[in-house]
């Protein structure tokens, strides 16, 4: 049986899990992409504004490569961290993360909408003093950020890999996956890929 991505052109966008380039070449080989383009910025949320503002995953993924056959957008833990407002679904203020991730995903399908776009939740983390239970600035906790991951992915029809909820990643694990309760270390970055493996090969 022929891989199921087998020549084909994957784009990653994220953050500094995603710029680490960990769990890409384990996909790649395992479903036979050509080509990965690794579009994550460390330390940048999905929402635009503020000293970040640069790196904001609704920015770079305008920029990216319009001819791409499969699209994974893994964001949404540094507006955790960053306090950005959560906003309201349905919005285009890009300044929320509705807004901001609703303008993205608008601009990738209307660009190249023969792409497999999918989104991932953030994995739970336990750094700095912020961990599931923290409510941050801006009145949220990491869940909900998550949730509204899933709410998009429902209203436009894309799937979800839920590695919140779905990962084993969590307070007790946290210290084998990752190097500081945040960043995967080898085992962790394996584990992303095996979850997404079975996840791309099934879209």
């Amino acid at each position: 049986m022929p891989k199921k991505w087998e020549g084909a052109a994957w784009g990653t966008l994220g953050d500094s899990i995603t710029e680490a380039g960990g769990y890409q070449p384990l996909v790649q080989e395992a479903l036979g992409f050509a080509r990965v383009l690794n579009y994550g910025k460390s330390g940048c949320p999905m929402t635009a504004g503020g000293e970040r503002d640069y790196g904001a995953t609704t920015h770079v993924g305008k920029t990216i490569d319009a001819s791409l056959d499969c699209i994974t957008i893994f964001a949404g833990v540094n507006d955790f961290r960053l306090d950005k407002p959560i906003g309201q679904v349905g919005t285009a203020d890009i300044y929320t993360y509705y807004g901001a991730y609703t303008s993205l995903i608008e601009h990738i399908l209307t660009t190249n909408p023969r792409c497999r776009l999918s989104l991932w939740t953030p994995l739970q983390r336990d750094k700095d003093g912020y961990d599931i239970f923290t409510v941050n600035a801006a009145g949220h906790r990491l869940l909900d950020y998550v949730e509204a991951a899933l709410q998009l992915g429902q209203l436009y029809a894309l799937p979800v890999l839920n590695l919140y909820a779905q990962s084993g990643l969590n307070k007790l694990t946290l210290p084998c996956f990752t190097s500081d309760g945040l960043h995967p270390n080898e085992a962790g970055h394996r584990r992303i890929a095996d979850m997404a493996i079975p996840f791309l090969a099934g879209l």
